[in-house]
C-alpha cells in the first residue's frame, strides 16, 4: 500500500476517534445502560408572572389595604390602580346593604382590570365578629357550635360562612378562630374561639376550615401562636404570655397543628409575644417564630399573614413601615394595612427601599409573592363581575345551622 494511502487512512481514524470521543458523555441508568435525556421543568404560570413583574409589583401584592367608606372612594382607587395592592379588606364601615357591597366589589375588580386578581377578605366568623349586610341572617358564635360535637353541623357552618362571602364576591375569609379559649379574662377572643379544650377547638376549626374550603373560599386560621390566653387587646397594647414551650405545645399549638395537618391554606399570624418562644418580638414580627416554629418544626408551608399592622400592639412601637420590614424579615407573605390611605403608602415606601438596599433579598420577594400567586390560581380568583345574590336562599342556609 502506497505511504499516502496508509497516511489518509490513519488520518481519518483519528478524526473518527477524536470527534467521537469530545461528545459529552450520555447520562445512563446504571442497571440497564438506556439513555436519560437532560430535562429542565417548564416554569408554572405563576413562575412566568412572577418573572415579568417588578420589584414594585412584587412588593405590592404583599399588601392588603383597607379603605374608608361603601365605594372605592380615593383611597381605594389609589390602592388598587397606583400600587397595584395583592388584596382589599373590608370592614363594617364599608358595608350598608346587599345592593351596595355587591356594587363595591365589583368596583374593586373593574378596577383592577385585566391584572392579577385580588384578594377581597372580610372577617366574617360568625357571632359578634361580622361584616355581612343587614339583610342577611345573624349566626350563633363559634363557641355555640363548637359545643355542638356534630361533625357535620361544623363542616356546614363553614359552608355556610363560605356561600356568604362568594355571594358578594369575597374570596378569603379571616376564619375560623383557632384559638383556645382559656382565659376567663379574655374579652377580645371568648367566644370567638370554639371551645376551651385544645382538641374540641382543633377539631372543630378545622372542620369549618373544610367546609370553607369546600365553598371555594379561601380559609385563614388565627391567631398564631394562640391569642385565647391572653388579657390584653392586641388593638390596643400587646399581649404577653409566659406559659412554658411544653404548655403552650400542650394548648395553644393543638389547633393550629391540626389545621395544618388537614391542609389550610392560610394562618394568620398575631401580635403576641410568647416569651417561650421568642422573649423579645411579638409573633408576627419574629423570625424564631414565624419561619423557626411556625415553618420549619411545624412544616406549613401556606401563605403567612399577619394581623392589622396598624394595630397598637406594634404600630406604636416600631412605626408602621418599620413594621412592615420586620414582619417581611421574619417570614411573613400577606400583611394587612387596615386603616389609613397614609399608612398604606409608608408601608410601601418602606418595603421598597429595603429591596433596594438589600435589607430584603429579591430571593425572599419572590418567595412571598409566589406563595401569593399561586393561592390566588388555586383558588381560580378573577376580576369578573358578580350579580346580587338572591338573599332568600342565602338566608335559607343560614336558618337550617340555627338551634
Amino acid at each position: 500500500m502506497q505511504p499516502k494511502r496508509i497516511l489518509s487512512i490513519l488520518l481519518c481514524f483519528a478524526l473518527f476517534f477524536t470527534v467521537s470521543c469530545g461528545k459529552a458523555p450520555a447520562q445512563t441508568t446504571p442497571s440497564s445502560g438506556t439513555t436519560v435525556p437532560e430535562t429542565t421543568a417548564a416554569p408554572s404560570p405563576e413562575e412566568q408572572t412572577l418573572k415579568g413583574m417588578t420589584t414594585e409589583q412584587k412588593v405590592a401584592q404583599l399588601l392588603v389595604a383597607g379603605i374608608a367608606g361603601t365605594e372605592a372612594g380615593e383611597d381605594g382607587i389609589s390602592a388598587v390602580t397606583d400600587y397595584q395592592v395583592g388584596g382589599i379588606i373590608l370592614f363594617g364601615r364599608n358595608v350598608s346593604d346587599s345592593r351596595q357591597l355587591t356594587a363595591l366589589t365589583n368596583q374593586l375588580k373593574a378596577l383592577n382590570g385585566d391584572y392579577i386578581p385580588l384578594f377581597l377578605c372580610v372577617d366574617e366568623e360568625g357571632g359578634r365578629v361580622s361584616r355581612m349586610p343587614a339583610e342577611i341572617t345573624d349566626l350563633p358564635s363559634a363557641y355555640t357550635f363548637g359545643n355542638s360535637s356534630d361533625s357535620s353541623l361544623l363542616t356546614e357552618l363553614g359552608r355556610v360562612l363560605g356561600a356568604e362571602c362568594g355571594a358578594f364576591g369575597l374570596n378569603l375569609d379571616f376564619a375560623p378562630v383557632m384559638d383556645v379559649f382559656s382565659n376567663p379574662n379574655n374579652t377580645v377572643i371568648g367566644d370567638r374561639s370554639y371551645s376551651s379544650d385544645p382538641e374540641t377547638a382543633a377539631w372543630a376549626a378545622a372542620l369549618v376550615a373544610g367546609g370553607l374550603r369546600d365553598s371555594g373560599t379561601i380559609a385563614a386560621g388565627k391567631h398564631f401562636p394562640g391569642h385565647g390566653d391572653t388579657a390584653a387587646d392586641s388593638h390596643t397594647e400587646l399581649p404577653v404570655i409566659d406559659k412554658t414551650r411544653g404548655e403552650w405545645e400542650q394548648s395553644d399549638a393543638v389547633p393550629f397543628r391540626k389545621a395544618i395537618q388537614s391542609g389550610v391554606p392560610v394562618i394568620m399570624v398575631g401580635h403576641i409575644l410568647m416569651s417561650s418562644l421568642d422573649a423579645e418580638n411579638p409573633a408576627s414580627l419574629s423570625h424564631t417564630v414565624v419561619t423557626g416554629v411556625l415553618r420549619e418544626q411545624m412544616g406549613f408551608d401556606g401563605v403567612v399573614c399577619t394581623d392589622d399592622l396598624t394595630m397598637g400592639a406594634i404600630s406604636d412601637a416600631y412605626g408602621i413601615g418599620e413594621v412592615a420590614v420586620r414582619a417581611v424579615e421574619a417570614g411573613c407573605d400577606l400583611l394587612l394595612i387596615c386603616h389609613e390611605a397614609e399608612n398604606l403608602k409608608t408601608a410601601y415606601d418602606a418595603l421598597l427601599h429595603a429591596v433596594d438596599s438589600g435589607r430584603i433579598s429579591e430571593e425572599r420577594l419572590n418567595e412571598s409573592v409566589l406563595r401569593i400567586l399561586s393561592l390566588k390560581a388555586e383558588y381560580g380568583l378573577t376580576n369578573e363581575p358578580i350579580s346580587v345574590p338572591d338573599i332568600d336562599a342565602l338566608n335559607r342556609k343560614i336558618e337550617e345551622l340555627l338551634p
